[in-house]
């Protein structure tokens, strides 16, 4: 499954990035799969070998996250981001900010401290929809369910704690404006506020440090 946009990533050391993403490349390995990275304008950009992109940047670009996921951006079509800018503020209860650049609009949505979902609209022609989705988390589990059910959105009835669904509508005219599946879930579910581990990829051979093998995060 691949991303119509990309992920932002925030590290607390971008240059080790940049180090390992060129030893990754001068072995060859991936060589014959999607995989690229190159140094851009204060962050990397590197597609995965599934095609998936990502922009890497130094923690401190983005308030006070030292590791995490800042935003996802997604390509939209023409004329649907403030429509997508509603839907979210109407029915999620989620603030968004529009702004313009050379292509259209770009709706900021805010879903979290320092985290958002971007909507960029390009001209450019989009891959059909692939089935990959987004999990999150939301105070008001109920209300955007109630709106959801009487416009016949909901695709799965998990369980008490989860719903889905996946298009994106107007909220006045009801127009599908994009699709992407949201696996929603309320604050009671049991996997809300589960610590993430990640590895500390510092940690090698050569220089092994005991007690280090967690990269801690803010």
């Amino acid at each position: 499954q691949v991303l119509r946009g990309h992920v932002g990533l925030v590290v607390p050391d971008l240059e080790g990035v940049k180090q390992r993403l060129t030893a990754l490349t001068e072995s060859g390995k991936l060589e014959g799969t999607a995989f690229t990275c190159s140094a851009d304008n204060g962050y990397v950009s590197a597609t995965c070998p599934w095609g998936n992109k990502y922009r890497v940047y130094q923690a401190g670009d983005f308030g006070g996250m030292n590791l995490g996921i800042p935003y996802v951006e997604f390509d939209v079509p023409p004329s649907t981001a403030a429509g997508i800018g509603q839907f979210y503020m109407e029915v999620m209860k989620a603030p968004y900010t529009l702004t313009q650049d050379i292509n259209g609009g770009v709706a900021h949505v805010k879903v979290g401290r320092d985290q958002a979902l971007v909507f960029r609209e390009t001209a450019a022609p989009l891959p059909d929809y692939d089935g990959h989705h987004i999990a999150i988390y939301v105070a008001n589990f109920s209300g955007p369910h109630k709106f959801l059910c009487e416009h016949g959105l909901i695709t799965q009835e998990s369980d008490q704690h989860q719903y889905r669904f996946e298009d994106i509508v107007h909220p006045e005219t009801g127009k599908v404006l994009f699709k992407i599946e949201h696996e929603v879930r309320s604050l009671f579910h049991p996997m809300y506020g589960r610590e993430m581990v990640n590895r500390n990829p510092s940690q090698n051979l050569r220089s092994y440090s005991r007690g280090s093998d967690v990269l801690v995060g803010v």
